[in-house]
């Protein structure tokens, strides 16, 4: 099992740093993720930065219920 979102950071453009439980930590780009309609709102760079924790799902999530799941981000940092 993953370990689970611990804290997130807006760096610039379309990146967040991310630092999970088990202390491992990095600067994730999120362009290659946002595609598809369902992104659509999330393009929009002021909405970007409103991401959150979702701690029942423990997801990084978005206002209108858009999310990337942790072991997607996880894998990214390792």
């Amino acid at each position: 099992m993953n370990p689970k979102i611990q804290n997130i950071r807006y760096t610039g453009d379309y990146t967040y740093h991310i630092r999970f439980t088990d202390d491992r930590e990095g600067t994730v780009d999120f362009k290659p993720f946002l595609w598809g309609e369902v992104f659509e709102q999330v393009r929009d760079k002021n909405y970007f930065k409103q991401a959150f924790i979702d701690k029942t799902a423990g997801t990084i999530t978005w206002p209108n219920g858009v999310d990337i799941a942790p072991e997607t981000l996880y894998q990214k940092i390792v």
